[in-house]
């Protein structure tokens, strides 16, 4: 059996996987063999293809794909442990929220953020949990209409984080290692540190004229007077009691407990609206999939609020294109482009489900038969203005995100993104606990004046008291013949839904042609 594990940031990475007897997990651009370390790191050396800065192995036990070595290395230890696809998603994600080193997108906010993850059990069975930030209950939707900074900076730009609570649940449903297991290596690389990279200083160099003057975050990466710089070793040790108390008392400890009241008053101190009841209040949710056939290939992904119903939906145009047949020429760039804007031009249309109400068109929106309708209106020779593809309303840019795939040896399999958004997230950090807070709110429209082409503000995505923002996240799971044959997922915004889209599509030439290397360097 061939598989392949795809998961990173505007270049979507790739790993092998084949049968089910060698653990492989990637480093920051690629993935590497682990039979032993040795032999482990000089594969990685040898196999990386310049292009695009990544290689390819085979594994036989499962397969990590995450943003840095290390925390790839914790997702293999976890397999390795007798844990599963999601103990090791659920173990990497813990050490990338504690790294925060920007191997390849902005992974700062630990723990006061939200994602989606999307599991298949070794049955074959699929399960979406949405554990996305909501809004404050006391969020309205003029609330930044003077003053949008505010969705960015500030107590006032926090959601109501959902990850800690999305992680117990699978954990519970699926989880097979105690619960404390998973945070013990998050935990060791919190207290005695992590080596910054070249990344990670130009992020800080770029944030230096505040975060100098931050009491809180210089002594993370400004212990001295000066900012960290390659080479040096970061420490969050106050994180890390953090983490042991949530490993050691469970997912209420975080909140309802003293870490839920430290965080409040550090927001609210912020100027920010979270109380101790939103953060009780908060609950993950189980949403339904949704999948669609593409070349006989069957691709599974997750409903609204993420974008995977636009995926699928611009799959179903591009199937009837012979883009094989004739190869990467101008005209098939075009069919692509064109059928992009069909799809980003429903997304207007999108928000959170449970607000929205409009289940009959996101239904509508993956169907062959609306493919079909909006592969008649794309022209060979021509594009055209914005209007013409019907966006009902602007479109709203999202912003960075961090993913990470894990497939195990059952062929459990787990992709999975967190939301980000901007660089230090709200610059807000709390004292006690040492977590950076998110500014998730800025993922919402804000009302306003239209756009140069007479479009307002997505009304679907309008700020609402316990709301979910629309997100670009894609995790999305390929089978063949009911086999698992490929996960992948993304990071980068609104960039996730066209790299998805384009790997898809790679994958499936990939298994026309022998070429796998090629068709990665040339198509992406």
């Amino acid at each position: 059996m061939r598989s392949l594990v795809i998961g990173g940031a505007f270049l979507l990475l790739c790993v092998s996987w084949l049968g089910l007897t060698t653990n492989t997990t990637k480093t920051t651009f690629g993935t590497r063999e682990v039979k032993s370390s040795n032999t482990a790191r000089s594969t990685a050396n040898a196999s990386r293809q310049p292009s695009f800065q990544g290689h390819l192995v085979s594994g036989t036990h499962g397969a990590v794909a995450v943003e840095t070595q290390e925390c790839s290395d914790v997702g293999v230890e976890i397999l390795r442990q007798g844990g599963n696809a999601v103990d090791s998603a659920i173990a990497s994600a813990l050490c990338i929220g504690v790294m925060s080193n920007f191997a390849t997108v902005l992974t700062l906010y630990f723990y006061l953020r939200g994602g989606f993850m999307l599991i298949r059990s070794p049955n074959g069975e699929y399960e979406f949990i949405d554990y996305r930030e909501t809004a404050p209950q006391g969020s309205d939707k003029d609330m930044y209409r003077d003053d949008p900074l505010l969705a960015q900076r500030g107590g006032l730009a926090i959601g109501v984080p959902g990850e800690i609570r999305g992680f117990e649940l699978a954990h519970k449903r699926h989880g097979v290692l105690p619960w404390a297991k998973l945070f013990s290596p998050a935990i060791k690389i919190a207290r005695e540190g992590f080596t910054a990279n070249d990344y990670l200083y130009e992020k800080l160099m770029r944030a230096e004229s505040w975060l100098l003057e931050d009491d809180e975050f210089s002594k993370i990466y400004a212990p001295t007077g000066t900012l960290a710089k390659p080479g040096d070793i970061i420490k969050r040790p106050t994180l890390a009691n953090t983490l042991e108390i949530i490993a050691q008392e469970g997912p209420d400890a975080f909140y309802t407990g003293h870490i839920a009241e430290s965080i409040i008053e550090t927001v609210q101190a912020a100027g920010g609206i979270m109380t101790l009841d939103d953060l009780r209040g908060y609950e993950p949710i189980i949403r339904p999939t949704i999948s669609t056939y593409y070349h006989g290939k069957k691709i599974t992904t997750c409903t609204a609020p993420t974008s995977g119903p636009i995926l699928l939906s611009i799959l179903n145009i591009l199937e009837q294109y012979p883009l094989h047949a004739l190869g990467r020429i101008g005209v098939n760039v075009h069919r692509l482009v064109e059928s992009m804007k069909f799809g980003f031009a429903f997304r207007t249309e999108f928000g959170d489900p449970e607000f929205t109400h409009l289940e009959d068109r996101y239904q509508e929106i993956t169907t062959k038969q609306w493919a079909d309708k909006a592969r008649a209106n794309i022209s060979d020779t021509e594009t055209h203005s914005p209007l013409y593809y019907q966006p009902k309303y602007d479109h709203i840019d999202a912003h960075g995100t961090m993913h990470l795939t894990v497939v195990d040896e059952n062929d459990g399999v787990v992709t999975l993104t967190s939301t980000v958004n901007l660089l230090f997230g709200s610059r807000v950090m709390d004292p006690v606990t040492g977590i950076i807070l998110n500014d998730e709110m800025d993922d919402f429209s804000i009302p306003g004046i239209p756009n140069d082409f007479g479009l307002y503000p997505a009304v679907y995505n309008y700020v609402e008291p316990g709301k979910r923002p629309l997100s670009s996240i894609t995790p999305t799971i390929v089978e063949s013949d009911g086999n698992f044959d490929l996960a992948l997922g993304g990071s980068g915004g609104s960039q996730i839904i066209t790299a998805t889209l384009n790997v898809s599509e790679i994958y499936r030439l990939m298994c026309l042609s022998n070429k796998k290397i090629s068709l990665i360097n040339i198509l992406l």
